[in-house]
C-alpha cells in the first residue's frame, strides 16, 4: 500500500523535504515516519509537524498539496516510487540512484541533479539546469532516465556523464552544455547554443532548432538506425512518439571543436 503525505497548509517559506524517500519510509512505522527530521526555513521540525502521514513500512508514496516550496524530495533515492500530485519544488530526485518518481504537474529549478540511476517523469513543465551539474562540479548525471512532457529551461544536461532526457516540449538555451556523454532528444524548439563545449554527448532535435554553433562541422545528411530502439523505448513508456521520425532524414553536426569534438547534433530535416 501506499503511503500519503499531504502537506497541512500552503506556505511560502521554503522546505527542504530530503528525508522523504522510500528508503527512510519502507521499514518505518506512521510514528518514525513523523518523527524524521525537516527543515522549515532555518527551523528543524518533524516531518509530522508540517505532513499528514496516512500508512507505513512501504517504499511507494504519494504526496498531496501546495509543494511548490518543497525541495529536495527523493534526493538520495535508491529503490521505491515517489507520486507528486501538483506542482512541486526544485532538487526533486537529485543525487538518486535508482527508483521512480513522477510529477504530475510542473517541477522546479535542479530536477535530478547528480542522479546516478532510476527514472524521472514530470507531466509539465520543468524548471532550469534539469539533470545537470551543480556549480563548481565538474561532472554531472552519470545514468538514469529523465522525462519531461513540457517545456524547459536553461542548461539541461549540462556537464551530464551517462544520461537519456527526453524533453517533449521547447528548451532554453545551452542544452547538453560541456556533456561528457550521453542523449539528449528534444522534440519542440531546441533552444541557442547547444551543446556548448560538447566532448561525446548526442543532441538529437526533432523540432525546430535555432542556429547550430559555428564550433560545430556539417558532415551529412544521414537516417540514423539507433533511433527506431529509442523511439520504440519512448512509446513503451506511453510518450506520444510518431514512429514515422524514424525513417526520416537527419542534418548531422559534429563538435565541439573547441573540446575533443566527438559529440553531435542530429537535427530532423524531412521525412524520407
Amino acid at each position: 500500500d501506499d503511503i500519503i503525505l499531504h502537506l497541512r497548509e500552503s506556505t511560502t517559506i521554503p522546505i527542504e523535504a530530503d528525508s522523504i524517500t522510500p528508503d527512510l519510509f519502507a521499514e518505518r512505522n506512521r510514528s518514525e515516519i513523523e518523527a524524521l527530521p525537516t527543515f522549515y526555513g532555518r527551523r528543524k521540525v518533524s516531518l509530522g509537524e508540517l505532513f499528514t502521514v496516512d500508512g507505513e513500512r512501504s517504499d511507494s508514496i504519494v504526496i498531496q498539496g501546495d509543494l511548490k516550496h518543497v525541495k529536495k524530495i527523493g534526493q538520495g533515492m535508491s529503490r521505491g516510487k515517489i507520486a507528486v500530485r501538483g506542482d512541486v519544488g526544485p532538487h526533486l530526485g537529485a543525487y538518486m540512484r535508482g527508483g521512480q518518481i513522477s510529477v504530475q504537474g510542473n517541477t522546479g529549478d535542479w530536477a535530478g541533479a547528480h542522479m546516478e540511476g532510476g527514472h524521472i517523469l514530470v507531466k509539465g513543465n520543468a524548471g532550469h539546469h534539469v539533470g545537470a551539474a551543480y556549480p563548481g562540479e565538474k561532472h554531472g548525471v552519470n545514468r538514469g532516465v529523465i522525462i519531461i512532457e513540457g517545456n524547459t529551461g536553461r542548461e539541461l544536461g549540462a556537464r551530464a556523464r551517462r544520461v537519456l532526457i527526453i524533453a517533449l516540449g521547447n528548451v532554453g538555451d545551452f542544452a547538453g552544455a560541456n556533456m561528457i556523454a550521453g542523449s539528449i532528444f528534444v522534440f519542440g524548439r531546441l533552444g541557442y547554443r547547444a551543446g556548448t563545449g560538447n566532448k561525446r554527448g548526442s543532441i538529437v532535435a526533432f523540432g525546430e532548432s535555432e542556429e547550430i554553433l559555428t564550433t560545430y562541422r556539417y558532415e551529412c545528411r544521414l537516417q540514423p538506425v539507433f533511433l527506431r530502439y529509442y523511439l520504440n523505448r519512448m512509446r513503451q513508456w506511453g510518450l506520444p512518439i510518431v514512429m514515422d521520425m524514424a525513417d526520416g532524414i537527419f542534418r548531422r553536426y559534429t563538435g565541439d571543436i573547441t573540446t575533443i569534438g566527438k559529440g553531435e547534433i542530429l537535427v530532423y530535416d524531412q521525412p524520407e
